[in-house]
Formats: C-alpha cells, structure tokens, sequence
C-alpha cells in the first residue's frame, strides 16, 4: 500500500466531511468515495456522493466552525485502514473523538468507513 497516498485520501476526506461549502464537499467526496460507497456512524448512515454529502451538512449544522483531524498513524493492511480522529472546535478543543474502520475499493476509494465514537484505543 501506498502509505502516502492513503495518508493524503483520509486527511482529505476528513477535511472534506467539515467543508461548509457544500459543491466543494460534494466535489471532493466524488475523488475520495466510490460512487456506491457508504458512510455509517453511530447516529446515522448513508449511501452514494450526495447521501454523504447530505449526511455532512447534517452534521455541520449541529457543530458550526468544527473540523476533523486525524489523531493517529493511519494503520492499513489489505483493502483496510483503521485510524483516529477528533472534531474539533475553532480553538482547537476537541469535542468528539473516536475511530474509523474503512474499507476501499480496488482503486482505491473510500468504499466504506465505519465511524466509533468514544475513547481511542491504545496507540497501535
């Protein structure tokens, strides 16, 4: 894998789900996600490009002026990545934390990522 290129896929993909403007985030979820793919959290799922994209704006609306970052070295073996990440405020507070458990097409592509929210494991 090339470890790179999966670091630049999820730090964009989480940069992309907090992007408020809303043709920016729907552009930059059809380079990252497959055109099937599927995004599940705890609070609630979707399906394709604009379901993700909906299911962000959702989430932006409940936490205005919010950004994701990855917390953690991105682990990956297969088609798999598993990594952590924290919403954080603009002051940089954290105010959610949790991991994501993603799987990716055989181009690459986000095909699903499964969100857990809650205390981190210990470091991998």
């Amino acid at each position: 894998m090339n470890m790179p290129a999966i670091a630049t896929l999820v730090d964009g993909w989480l940069a992309a789900y907090a992007d408020p403007d809303a043709a920016r985030r729907l552009a930059a979820i059809r380079e990252a996600w497959n055109l099937d793919g599927r995004l599940v959290d705890p609070p609630m799922e979707a399906r394709g490009h604009q379901g993700i994209s909906d299911q962000a704006a959702t989430l932006l609306a409940q936490f205005p002026g919010h950004r994701f970052e990855r917390s953690t070295a991105i682990d990956a073996h297969h088609q798999f990545l598993r990594y952590g990440w924290k919403l954080v405020d603009a002051n940089g507070a954290a105010v959610l934390e949790g991991i994501d458990v993603v799987e990716l097409d055989v181009d690459g592509r986000l095909l699903r990522v499964v969100g857990f929210f809650g205390a981190q494991p210990p470091a991998w």
